[in-house]
């Protein structure tokens, strides 16, 4: 016995929020976020492809940098923890996670970084609802790969940040294993210029 199935369709995803909170003290830089979503009312739980969640996601946590403009050497380091609401349609919660995200790069010129990142994924609560006819199906993965990032000027009080990166997935308990790949665009405002005798990075 055999068939397929297909969807397709063209909507708008949720709307997600984010704030934070970042210090500076030399080369060490720390902040605190929190982020979620509000959902679109796009979400149907009867079709195959879906933008939205379906469901309401918090989630907070801290970060860390260690930036030395003098030598190029970047380390950076983001945790935090989610909160999922219940989705009333399918009333199914999916359980607290825990994740961190980190990478370590070398910027070869004062432009161009290139390093390594890496990241894990750890469910701490279990599925619940009536909808969990699976039971708690913790899920776990992590993965690690290599990524390049290119600083560039866009016009004279802002910055653009390309960042492309691979992880390969390992470790995994009831999550997809593989590779993935993810490109990241940023604009901010630009840094500004250090004195001529104190050189950005050393060559």
């Amino acid at each position: 016995m055999s068939g397929s199935t297909t969807d397709h369709r063209t909507t708008f995803a949720d709307v997600f929020y984010q704030g934070t909170l970042k210090w500076n003290q030399g080369v060490h830089n720390t902040m605190i976020y929190v982020t979620g979503n509000i959902p679109s009312g796009t979400y149907d739980h009867t079709r195959l492809a879906n933008l939205s969640f379906g469901w309401v996601a918090v989630d907070g946590g801290a970060g860390y940098t260690y930036f030395d403009p003098k030598t190029g050497h970047e380390f950076s380091v983001v945790g935090g923890l989610t909160y999922n609401f219940i989705n009333h349609d399918l009333q199914y919660q999916n359980g607290i996670d825990f994740h961190v995200d980190w990478a370590a790069s070398q910027f070869v010129s004062k432009n161009v970084q290139v390093g390594i990142a890496g990241y894990f994924f750890q469910q701490l609560t279990g599925d619940s609802g009536a909808g969990a006819k699976l039971g708690d199906f913790k899920g776990r993965v992590a993965g690690i790969g290599p990524q390049i990032g290119f600083l560039f000027p866009l016009g004279k009080e802002h910055q653009g940040y390309l960042n492309l990166k691979a992880y390969k997935d390992f470790a995994a308990e009831n999550r997809p294993e593989g590779y993935t790949a993810w490109v990241t665009f940023a604009i901010t405002p630009a840094a500004p210029e250090a004195p001529p005798s104190t050189p950005l990075i050393h060559k």
